[in-house]
């Protein structure tokens, strides 16, 4: 309908709600909880102003919204024209960047330092909500900034989990990098990553008739006739409320939160915990599917068999064991850690973790880096598997010398196969849920392409121009349809910004990039959007 494409420029003049923003109430809350982080986190709000209008500006220029009309670029600047007559201008965008380049853009001449503000005047369909996740999202990466020691980049860490501590402003790309609504202050100072905490978990006991398990639940979880659910102190007080969600268990587990927030590294040691979260992080919620639960074991058995195929240059951590009282808002799983793949001296480090290293500024280790990306990646496509390697599920393993040498892989949730690859190579088509399963060559292509190549790949060399020099570096892939549509172009990804002013609409929306060996990394297309 015309009025769901049709902005109103009403908004342009109205004024704010007086009730206090995420930055205001974040900034009270600190004056009651933790007042000493006070100043630190008011000198970092410009900074993460501008790290979400950064990424919110990438999205206005490229994603295939349906009420930008048209694009134009010029050699310093990019207009967005909207179908309400708004004219939006800021620099010309860089679609791989990682910078935060963008401190201001200028709406039919109003400058706007703030991401939820600019949304707000631009009075997009479903806008206030996506306005409050920016307002959230500014606040919360504030916070996780103000919170860091004084450490050099290069004080390399010496256990996984202090790699995975060290990404503090989420994800590269979407403006809700750091939205965490449902969770206070206080809580993102107790659970948070970034902000290095130890969590306690508790255990819900539930007879085992109740349970569905897959796996093999170890007998420190288990209780008689009962297993003992691990189950995030969040989840505990918000949402398992009330009879019929079991009674509290033995000893609880003391962990370090892994970048996922709601994984965690038991500090004594030993298999990750993959806790149910059922909130709203980024994008998504964090709850664990029964249907998840129910295919853990069989997908585990797959990828073993995948990396087999692979020489050694893939490992996939195994799933453990996985239970579920048969409701995703309590359910866990246990996953090797990614350490049982490091050999002496060595180290597995997230990718989203080197941005910013000393190591990865060499064009070289960039190079052969995405050399055993690609090689990797394209290889399982073609056999059948595409994996969604972008810099939480991808890890790295070092040698002592710092050079990558294999890949890990974890959490096996959102891959897609494809069952006529894999009968084509002789493999096994597993059990897993109907998601999963595709032979569209679009889909698989997408999944790979855009976390492995503008996710991963491109967070690491930090700029389009980068990008392009360490793809121009890398020959003998595997020559497949899939590795000669890679070097064509353009590259996919998903449509963040979009996905979350599309309340409606299921499922994964995408929009496309220049290619970077193109040249054309750092403008924007000059026609309208892509449906």
């Amino acid at each position: 309908m015309r009025e769901d494409r049709t902005l109103d420029r009403s908004t342009h003049a109205r004024t704010h709600s007086p009730r206090p923003s995420a930055e205001e109430r974040v900034a009270a809350e600190l004056d009651e909880v933790r007042p000493g982080l006070g100043a630190p986190y008011a000198a970092a709000l410009g900074g993460a102003r501008a790290a979400v209008l950064t990424r919110l500006w990438r999205a206005l220029a490229f994603e295939p919204l349906p009420w930008v009309e048209r694009r134009e670029s010029g050699p310093d600047h990019l207009v967005v024209f909207t179908t309400g007559g708004g004219r939006l201008e800021g620099p010309p965008p860089d679609p791989y960047a990682t910078d935060e380049g963008v401190t201001e853009l200028r709406l039919d001449g109003r400058a706007h330092r703030r991401a939820d503000r600019l949304i707000e005047a631009l009075g997009v369909p479903h806008g206030a909500a996506f306005a409050a996740e920016l307002d959230h999202s500014t606040a919360s990466l504030a916070l996780s900034r103000a919170g860091q020691p004084r450490e050099e980049p290069d004080d390399a860490p010496r256990t996984g989990w202090q790699w995975e501590q060290r990404v503090v402003d989420g994800h590269p790309y979407h403006p809700n990098c750091r939205s965490r609504p449902g969770f206070s202050v206080a809580e993102q100072l107790a659970y948070a990553p970034e902000h290095r905490p130890l969590v306690e978990l508790a255990t819900v006991a539930v007879d085992t008739d109740e349970c569905l398990s897959t796996g093999v639940w170890p007998d420190r979880l288990r209780d008689g006739n009962h297993i003992l659910i691990p189950v995030h102190p969040w989840q505990a007080e918000h949402v398992l409320k009330g009879p019929g969600v079991g009674r509290p268990g033995g000893p609880g587990i003391t962990a370090h939160p892994l970048m996922a927030l709601r994984t965690l590294a038991p500090a004594g040691g030993g298999a990750h915990v993959k806790t149910a979260l059922s909130t709203r992080l980024t994008s998504s919620v964090r709850d664990i599917s029964v249907a998840s639960i129910e295919t853990a074991a069989v997908l585990s058995d797959f990828a073993q068999v995948l990396c087999e195929r692979l020489d050694g240059r893939l490992h996939v951590t195994r799933t453990l064991g996985a239970v579920t009282a048969h409701s995703p808002d309590l359910a866990a799983v246990l996953r090797e850690p990614p350490e049982a793949y490091a050999g002496p001296g060595e180290s597995v480090v997230p990718v989203a973790a080197l941005a910013g290293t000393t190591t990865v500024r060499s064009a070289p280790w960039r190079a052969r880096f995405a050399r055993l990306v690609l090689s990797v990646c394209l290889e399982a496509l073609d056999l059948g598997v595409a994996l969604e390697a972008h810099g939480q599920n991808l890890l790295v393993v070092l040698s002592p010398a710092g050079a990558p040498v294999r890949l890990v892989y974890r959490d096996l949730g959102d891959i897609r196969l494809s069952p006529a690859r894999l009968a084509r190579h002789g493999l096994p088509v597993p059990a897993a849920a109907g998601r999963q399963l595709t032979d569209d060559v679009t889909a698989l292509r997408r999944k790979v392409f855009g976390s492995a190549v503008a996710g991963a790949l491109a967070a690491t060399a930090g700029s389009g121009r980068a990008l392009g020099e360490d793809l121009a570096q890398v020959d003998s892939l595997p020559p497949t349809a899939d590795s000669e549509a890679l070097a064509r172009g353009p590259l996919p990804v998903k449509a963040l910004t979009l996905m979350r002013l599309s309340p409606g609409v299921s499922g994964d929306q995408w929009a496309e990039l220049p290619h970077p060996i193109a040249g054309s990394g750092s403008r924007a297309t000059g026609q309208g959007p892509r449906a």
